[in-house]
């Protein structure tokens, strides 16, 4: 039977499972109800929506996006077994037009004659073209299927705008290094689905190897367990015992280990070299850390908002544009996911730590904020406070105010705070320099 043709392998009558014990480790540990799923409380938790839909069998239309191994077609599965509709699926990478439609028929006809609702599943919905993804709209607003679809693509740029406001859509993130160790210790410790039969003996620290470079797959890190223990020579070992140690997981993974932890001393003090790197404008060594932080598995959009950080921190208005360029390779992180996301990151590195470099801004809200919780509060001048309601006018409020634009240079001296303090003092670095310039020339203009 082709997988990718019956998604879910199930029998048509009462919907049995069909695993084997020859079936892969993710298959036979896939979660068979919302108790034994892992992870996606944001979405799945007690009380949240998608969780509610389920419990009621009330599901609408969705779509489920998500990086690989995060638990899509297990909650299709799940879902499967709880409704009381018929369901049925279909894998994108596989399926043709002929067969879709032949689907969209059997479900139109079900509804017709039995009023049964039919729940289609569609793995990897963004292979379908927008001509072929069209196919399911009838069918969708009739009433006739409830699609869900999952994608590992942003569906806003994937997904027809007519599917996308016909559904719910719900991010799966990727699983936390903790719920990864979580599904791997019970695919050791189940003796019916899992290899709990086996005398697995683990070296200290393997088998977090494997959680942090799967970087939040769970099928991936179960694929590379079952990998490394099923190709471990037990004969060696006269009790009989598999040791799977440190280099066993980095075959099973293949990737050799590094140090790098990140709830210890190795995280912290890549990331202090990456951005002091940076800070002192040696591109080189900020390429070094952020190659460093990549191969060990750190999640890009941690990176991506630490290049932020240093982008205004560090560069600020020395060069505006490493602040905007930042951003927008943090949203880019965001669409693009691993390994492709590694291309702007460096983009941004390399931009950031080669311009000019100005703290101006970071100092100026430090010494801003170290005032108002030290100092007596400044009450707003009258002539600044809000003057658009009827009553202000008895109050002064708004009185005698200078509306800059009237002037020339659209600048006019006047009071902006009660007791004057100077927080902002820029730099000759960059575009800063130019900044510094104006102001200066703007206080020599008060004098005259």
């Amino acid at each position: 039977m082709n997988a990718k043709n019956d998604l879910f392998e199930l029998e048509k009558a009462g919907k049995e499972e069909k695993i084997s014990k020859n079936s892969p480790l993710a298959l036979k540990m896939r979660p068979r109800n919302l108790e034994e799923f892992v992870g996606q409380d944001h979405v799945l938790g007690p009380g949240k929506l998608l969780r509610r839909l389920i419990d009621l069998d009330r599901i609408s239309s969705l779509i489920l996006y998500g990086p690989p191994g995060t638990g899509k077609s297990a909650l299709g599965y799940i879902i499967s077994k709880l409704t009381n509709s018929e369901f049925d699926s279909v894998h994108a990478a596989a399926a043709g037009i002929k067969e879709v439609k032949e689907k969209l028929l059997a479900a139109k006809k079900l509804k017709k004659t039995r009023n049964i609702r039919t729940i289609l599943f569609v793995d990897e919905i963004h292979r379908f073209n927008k001509a072929q993804q069209d196919i399911f709209l009838e069918d969708v607003e009739l009433g006739n299927i409830i699609l869900i679809g999952a994608t590992t693509h942003n569906p806003f740029f994937y997904v027809v705008p007519a599917l996308i406001s016909r559904s719910h859509v719900f991010e799966f993130k990727p699983h936390s290094l903790e719920q990864i160790l979580l599904i791997l210790k019970a695919a050791l410790a189940d003796k019916e689905r899992g290899i709990g039969d086996l005398r697995v003996e683990l070296e200290k620290g393997a088998l977090e190897h494997i959680c942090l470079i799967s970087n939040g797959d769970a099928r991936r890190a179960l694929n590379a367990l079952e990998v490394g223990i099923l190709t471990i020579d037990q004969d060696k070992d006269k009790n009989k015992k598999i040791y799977f140690t440190k280099e066993v997981a980095e075959e099973s993974i293949q990737k050799r280990i590094i140090r790098y932890d990140r709830d210890e001393d190795d995280h912290y003090d890549v990331i202090s070299a990456f951005i002091k790197s940076m800070r002192g404008t040696d591109p080189d060594a900020a390429l070094y850390w952020l190659a460093k932080m990549i191969y060990a598995g750190e999640d890009p959009r941690f990176i991506a908002r630490r290049i932020l950080i240093c982008a205004s921190e560090d560069v600020g208005n020395a060069d505006p544009q490493a602040l905007v360029l930042a951003n927008a390779v943090f949203e880019a992180v965001e669409v693009l996911g691993m390994p492709e996301a590694r291309i702007p990151l460096a983009q941004a590195v390399v931009y950031v730590a080669c311009a000019p470099k100005s703290n101006a801004s970071y100092l100026g809200i430090e010494k801003a904020a170290h005032d108002i919780a030290n100092e007596a509060s400044q009450e707003v001048p009258d002539h600044l406070k809000d003057a658009s309601y009827k009553s202000a006018k008895k109050l002064d409020h708004g009185a005698g105010y200078q509306y800059a634009h009237d002037f020339e240079n659209h600048y006019v001296k006047q009071e902006y705070m009660r007791k004057k303090k100077n927080y902002y003092q820029p730099t000759v670095m960059g575009y800063e320099k130019k900044i510094k310039a104006w102001l200066e020339y703007l206080k020599k203009t008060e004098k005259e």
